[in-house]
């Protein structure tokens, strides 16, 4: 998106192409009350390429969902947090999570990923 959001009319066309890339609402959903290295990242979703999860990493950094923070150490130390706006898509990130649960359950399925609910803090 990348203050493109004058192409946009549609405020849920806005909100999918922001959190809608394959893994975003999942990164998102990690970070909540969490500062995350790449690396914890790669393994609470584990399904995501490298490649795949870096490119999705940027994006939601280039749409100022996330911050990263890259500490001059060697090794280098990366290090990824919401941001306020991002912060600000929890609600959006929790009725989403509770609309699945209950559609899961409904349809005899049990809630089994790696989606936890974070504790209510703001």
């Amino acid at each position: 998106m990348n203050s493109g959001c004058t192409t946009y009319h549609c405020p849920v066309d806005a909100t999918l192409d922001m959190i809608g890339g394959k893994y975003k609402a999942l990164i998102l959903w990690h970070l909540i009350n969490n500062t995350l290295r790449f690396g914890e990242l790669r393994k609470l979703i584990p399904q995501a390429t490298p490649k795949m999860l870096t490119q999705q990493l940027r994006e939601l950094e280039e749409d100022h969902l996330i911050i990263r923070t890259v500490y001059p150490v060697v090794p280098p130390k990366v290090e990824y947090m919401l941001s306020d706006l991002g912060n600000s898509i929890r609600p959006i990130l929790e009725t989403m999570y509770n609309w699945g649960a209950d559609y899961l359950r409904q349809n005899g399925l049990t809630v089994s990923c790696s989606m936890k609910f974070p504790t209510k803090d703001y």
